[in-house]
């Protein structure tokens, strides 16, 4: 989609097979990353399964300045951090088909030890309960019709009349 943008993380763990810098994540080291919480560079972080995560107060300040609709990969706790910083940002939980259908995909990957996927799979399935928080939910069991879902989200978003309303105003010259 046009005017749609990717928020990159930082973390702290090692990038996986395939993974660029700048690209997946702004990998750091733990002591660059502590120093950024300490400067306030992150508008939510977290340690997730003994490493960092945060999402840059820059970098997405810049995307949404540009005019530029940035999708987020956030936990539940990052989700409400965003809200509290960017009132009018819009949340969708994505789900999964099923948990069977998580465990399984967690498990093809090969990146995670036995232990971190039954941590995984315990949070998920708490998180989950959490979704009336959000203003959309989407349950990814066809890719494709996922996507057209959340690219429906977007574009009606967008034609909220409080995003358009001054544009129009100006356009037809109109004084409410």
């Amino acid at each position: 989609m046009k005017d749609v943008s990717y928020s990159v993380s930082h973390t702290t763990r090692n990038p996986r097979a395939g993974e660029r810098e700048g690209r997946d994540y702004c990998f750091v080291d733990r002591a660059t990353f502590e120093r950024m919480i300490d400067e306030d560079a992150f508008v939510e972080w977290a340690p997730v399964y003994h490493d960092l995560y945060g999402t840059s107060v820059a970098g997405l300040r810049g995307q949404v300045e540009a005019g530029l609709d940035v999708l987020l990969d956030l936990d539940t706790q990052g989700a409400a951090a965003i809200k509290k910083g960017f009132r009018d940002c819009i949340l969708i939980f994505l789900f999964p088909p099923s948990m069977e259908v998580l465990e399984a995909r967690l498990r093809s990957r090969g990146t995670d030890e036995k232990e971190i996927i039954e941590e995984r799979l315990k949070k998920a399935q708490g998180e989950m309960g959490k979704f009336v928080r959000y203003d959309y939910a989407v349950i990814n069991d066809d890719l494709e019709k996922a996507v057209e879902e959340v690219k429906a989200i977007v574009l009606s978003e967008r034609c909220r009349v409080e995003r358009v309303g001054e544009s129009v105003r100006e356009r037809f010259d109109l004084r409410l």
